[in-house]
Formats: C-alpha cells, structure tokens, sequence
C-alpha cells in the first residue's frame, strides 16, 4: 500500500477498516454522504459506486492493481466522483446495488463496481475487473472510459436505461397479496424435495462448486426430520456436516468455520472467516448434536464458540468482531497452509508420520504445492487401518494440534475487522446462549451478556433506538431490519439461558419499536430500512435468506416466540402476516428461504412451552433442565420463575410448585398438561 501523506483521501477519517484500508490510495475516494453526492450534481458527473469488505480476497487484488496504480487513479477521479462503501456497514446500499448488477450481468459479488447517475440510479456495472484485458474481462480503464463516454455523449439512452432499471428494482420489492394463499406442511415437503435434488451424497452439501455452508438449510431439514420422521433429511444433515467439519472449511488447529469453499469436496477455502457463518453453524450443530447425540458435532460447536471468544471477542467491551482476513503478508492461506518438514519439525519424526498421514500432509501439497489439514478417513477407521487404540490416537492427535497452533501463532495472522456490528452480535449471542445452555460453560453466558449490554449501551441512542456499528469509540449509523431482529432472538436465547427478565423486556421494547420503525403502515412485513434512514432509489421488503438470515425471517423469528413468551397476539399476527407475504418465495426457491421455513415448522406445529417455577440453582432445576437442553425440541420456550416471584411473566403466572420442589409445567397454546417435580415424568411430558 502507498502511505505517502499526499495520497491520504477522506476515508481517513471512516472508523471502517475496509474504508481505512483504501485511505492512503491515490485515489479521490469519498465515503458514502451528502458531500459525494452534492459534488455529482453539482458537476453532473456519474458516481463511481465500489462496495466491498475488509476480508474480501479479490477486493484485495483490485486495490492492489487497480486503487493503487497511479495511472488508473487518475482516469478514476477525472471521469467520476469515486465512493467507497463497507457493505458490513451499509448492507441497504449493498442490497439495492448487487440487485442491480445481478439484473444486468446475470450474476454478482464482491468488489462490485457500479456506475450510477447522480440521481444514485445505477446505469452499469460489474463485479472485479482487471487492470488491463484478462480472465475473459475487460481492462478497468477500458470500462471506465466506455462507461464514461456513454453518459456523456449518450446521455439521454443513459438516463433512460437507468430509470428502466431503477422501475425493475422497484418491482422486485412489490410483493403479492399475502392473504391468497395458506401456509401449509405442503410447502416443506416441497422445500424437501428441492434440497433432496440438488443433495450430493459423496460430499455433503447442495450444487456444485464454489460451496457455501448451508447455514439455514441444515436447521430446516432437522425440524423435517423431527416432523415427519424422514431419516434422509437427517442424513443430509449428517453427511454435510461431516464432510465440512473435515475437510479444509474448517480450522483443525484453531477451529472456526471459513467462509466457503472453492470446490466440492470442502477441500479448499477462501480462508477468510466471519462472524455470522460460525455463529449459524454452531446453531446447527449443537441441534444435530440433540438430534442424534453424536458427540462429534458438539465438540465441532464447542470447539468454534472457544474460537470465537480467543479471536473474535472484545473482552474488555464486551462486543463479538466481524471478520479476519483471508490473507496474510498479502497471500491468502499463507497463515493455515503447512509443509512435512515444518511439521515435523514441531513435533517430531514419529509423531509426524501419524499425523501427516491422518491429515493428509504431504510433498506435493494439495493446495498451491503446500498443505491445507483435512481428514480422509474417520479416526475411528484409520485407527484400526495403523492398529492403534482410537483414544490413544485421538489423544496423540491433540496433544500434536495443540504444539502445531502454538507454533502458528507466532505466524503474521491475517487481519481482523474489529468493528462490532449489532445484528452480527445478536446471532452470536443466541449461538452463545445456546452453547451455555447445552454445555454449563459460564464464560458462553458471560459473554452473552456483556455483549448484550453492549448493544443496549454503547450501540444505543437517547431514543431508544439502535445503532449499526461501533470501532475505535466510535457508534454510528442507524440501525437495520437485520440489526433490531437479529438482536431480539439473542436477547431471546439470553433470556432462555439465563431466565433475568430483563433481556426478554428489552426484547419486547425492541420489537415494539422495529414495528414502529420498519412495518408497513400500508401492507404486511417489514422494510429493509426505518423511518429514521435516508430515503434510497428504492425501499425494500427482501426475505432471502443467504449468507445470513434476512431481517424479515428473523423478525418472524422474535415475534413468534415473544407472542407465546408474554401472550401478545398482535405479535403473532404481525409474525403470520409477514411469513404469508413470502409464499411464493418460499415455494419457488426454498434454498433462499432456510430460515423463513425453519419459522413455518415453528409456526404450524404446536410449539411446546415449558415453564419452570423453582430456584435456578436447585439440583432437582439443574436435573430437568440439563435433560430438556439435551433434548432436540427446536419448537420451544422456556421461561423460569422463583415461586416467591410477584409479578411473573405470562407463560409463568398461576403456577405454584409442588409440596415446595421445583416444579415444571409442559403447556401447548397456554394449555398445560399435570405439573411435575419428577424428571422422569417431565421427559416422557416432553416426548
């Protein structure tokens, strides 16, 4: 990178590392803001539109060829005004541009480079481009002068393309009556059916390459499986885990899922890692671990949460950061990669030989001629197959992870994106809650909780309403659907792990405030942004479920379980009325909709509420709720209360103990059936 003083831009004074990162490039980039856009029109010069984020391996390589080339710079900032935008911060101006792209090229990611008018109405673009004609893509300057000598000697073909493409945007969030059709059970079968297609049964996972965790997908499939007794769901479930847990995705020395993978056999990561996918697949594993009680995939859970709180965590805020970078001293994998005689070295010749046959370290290498750790043959076998005893194998095999990760961390690591986003901190929490809840792990719930009071703080305004990011003491941005929703069904599992009421009356006052702010006064659902942002081309209503759970699903998900929690129809019915408005796309393309369907297996099943009336600490308290934790019941609340309790939650009032035990009351729509101190009878209550 170029740190001459005269190249410093004006995202030197951003708190993003991303827009850090590009501050001292001779480029004349602006943040997104009223003083790029008033220079488009006042000099009526198109907009320059690059969206990326710090852990982006390709945004990487166009800096380095493109933002850094004096010569590319130039043409950059003679023909357009140039904004850069941390698509983390800002997942609104991201949404509304990807679709764009995607309309006009037929596919999308990241960098994405847009060109758009200074209305802000996109008119062309791309994703990453070369510096000069490669890769079957033309040169960035060629594009910037085409894209340029169109606007001004075609303006008006211009201007109408863009406003064709802006009404196309504006379609793709007008949605259909949402009360023409009926949720119904048919719309899982099907769902099942398309997951069950596209299933590869050697490698786990769904399509081809490049693949991406299932994040939302496996979660849906368990509840199938639960529903309706279909023993191939559970096996995709399985299979994929598996087959992800021991391939390259997944960090055998340091734990931690990578963002995906660039073939189909999980071999080969793009070895960045972010928040959001570890934080949904610890979700997923500790319900496969209830499901099916294998113990490999809790410890894959655990394994991932003890990253998280090594690596990803503000101990001293409290907050979860976002990302580490795929790359180190600028070559992506340099930090995981290993070679036989490095290996060797660490633990020695006869230990290496076991291990590097077990993880198939080898010569040539099986990734850029060096090494990516990934196992072919389960302990178990390969135990057998060198005749060692598995628990001595498995213990030599730790003993050897654990010099080797204390070798590596004396590497240069990759970066880290250290800014603490809300909604990203929500899921986090819930995976957290979830993993004190299955594990008694108290510092799981202490993190819960200090980076729930860092949300409710430090990411707060006077008004009671949140904020999307926080970095270097600094708080801003309004926050999103994704950042209110998000942050309720932690502070929901918080709750669930801690039973303070307070979380669950945070909760409640956010809800009530993300109606406010985001619901349709006019229709059903809610809308991507508030009432507090600033109005963009286009205001929209997506529930796609992709790399993350949309805002929509989520909200779906907090309002069904607090209407159940605090008996408040109207939240139900707000929950109801949104999930109807995604029919047709929960029907045409369930692979985007795993969390919508995880809440339609919430919503027509008869969820079961299981309140608790005794001391948290009690033995006979701590037996039964160890027994529900361990349970796969994925439709369920619970709440606790002390019998000297005055005013009690819905769920809980009118609900004495039993000759002065712990007692627990297995209820359906507010129905319960005989109350019991007995874990026994309390589980077969359950089942």
């Amino acid at each position: 990178m170029n740190d001459s003083p005269k190249h410093t831009n004006r995202l030197i004074n951003e708190t993003s590392p991303y827009l850090l990162q590009h501050a001292h490039n001779p480029v004349d980039w602006y943040p997104w803001g009223e003083e790029a856009l008033e220079v488009s029109k006042r000099e009526n010069k198109p907009i320059l539109l690059s969206i990326g984020y710090s852990a982006c391996h390709w945004c990487h390589v166009m800096e380095r060829e493109s933002f850094e080339n004096e010569e590319i710079a130039d043409i950059m900032n003679r023909l357009f005004v140039n904004i850069k935008v941390d698509r983390e911060e800002r997942p609104d101006l991201d949404e509304i541009y990807m679709n764009a792209v995607q309309i006009m090229t037929q596919h999308g990611g990241w960098p994405m480079t847009v060109f758009l008018t200074p209305e802000l109405k996109p008119f062309y673009g791309g994703t990453y481009y070369p510096p000069t004609d490669s890769y079957g893509r033309p040169g960035f300057p060629k594009v910037m002068h085409a894209v340029a000598e169109a606007f001004n000697e075609k303006n008006t073909q211009v201007l109408e393309q863009a406003d064709q493409l802006t009404t196309q945007l504006s379609r793709m969030s007008h949605l259909v009556d949402p009360h023409e059709h009926e949720l119904t059970e048919d719309l899982m079968s099907r769902a099942f059916q398309d997951y069950r297609s596209r299933f590869d049964s050697q490698n786990g996972g769904f399509g081809n390459a490049p693949k991406f965790p299932p994040s939302m997908g496996l979660p849906f499939l368990l509840r199938y499986w639960h529903h309706n007794g279909n023993a191939y769901a559970l096996e995709m479930v399985e299979t994929t885990l598996q087959k992800m847990a021991r391939g390259g995705l997944y960090d055998k020395l340091g734990g931690g899922f990578h963002r995906y993978s660039t073939d189909e056999k999980w071999l080969v990561p793009h070895f960045e890692k972010m928040l959001y996918d570890n934080a949904l697949l610890v979700v997923a594993c500790f319900e496969t671990y209830q499901a099916t009680k294998n113990t490999f995939y809790r410890d894959i859970a655990i394994d991932t949460l003890d990253y998280v709180l090594r690596e990803m965590y503000d101990e001293e805020n409290g907050g979860f950061y976002s990302t580490q970078d795929a790359d180190s001293e600028g070559v992506e994998g340099k930090f995981f990669v290993w070679e036989p005689n490095d290996v060797e070295d660490v633990i020695g010749e006869e230990n290496a030989e076991i291990f590097c046959e077990f993880y198939d370290i080898t010569p040539h290498g099986n990734f850029e001629g060096e090494n990516i750790l990934h196992i072919q043959t389960p302990s178990d076998l390969f135990a057998q197959k060198i005749g060692m005893e598995q628990d001595k194998l498995e213990s030599l095999l730790a003993e050897c992870r654990k010099k080797l990760f204390d070798e590596r961390e004396k590497r240069i690591k990759p970066g880290l994106d250290d800014k603490i986003l809300t909604s990203w901190n929500g899921i986090m929490i819930r995976a957290m809650a979830i993993g004190y809840q299955l594990t008694g792990n108290s510092a799981y719930l202490t993190a819960c909780e200090k980076s729930a009071n860092f949300v409710l703080t430090t990411l707060s305004q006077d008004n009671g309403l949140l904020l999307r990011t926080y970095r270097a003491g600094k708080s801003h941005l309004n926050a999103y659907l994704e950042d209110y929703s998000y942050f309720i069904s932690g502070l929901i599992a918080l709750y669930e792990a801690s039973f303070d009421a307070r979380w669950l009356k945070e909760a409640v006052r956010l809800a009530d405030i993300m109606i406010d702010q985001f619901g349709d006064e006019e229709g059903d659902g809610f809308f991507f942004t508030g009432k507090a942002h600033e109005s963009l081309i286009v205001q929209s209503k997506s529930a796609y479920d992709g790399a993350t759970p949309s805002g929509a699903s989520m909200a779906i998900h907090g309002l069904l379980r607090l209407a159940k929690h605090l008996d408040k129809p109207v939240f139900h019915e707000k929950a109801v009325d949104t999930l109807k408005l995604y029919f047709h796309q929960i029907e045409s393309m369930p692979s985007g909709s795993g969390q919508l369907l995880c809440e339609l297996s919430f919503l027509l099943s008869t969820p079961k509420e299981i309140a608790v009336i005794g001391e948290k600490n009690d033995e006979r308290t701590v037996e039964m709720l160890t027994a529900l934790h361990n349970m796969y019941l994925p439709n369920k609340i619970i709440g606790l209360s002390l019998p000297t309790d005055g005013e009690r939650l819905p769920l809980l009032t009118d609900k004495p103990q039993i000759d002065g035990n712990s007692t627990v009351y297995v209820c359906e729509n507010f129905a319960c059936k005989t109350p019991t101190s007995d874990v026994d009878e309390f589980i077969e209550l359950l089942q």
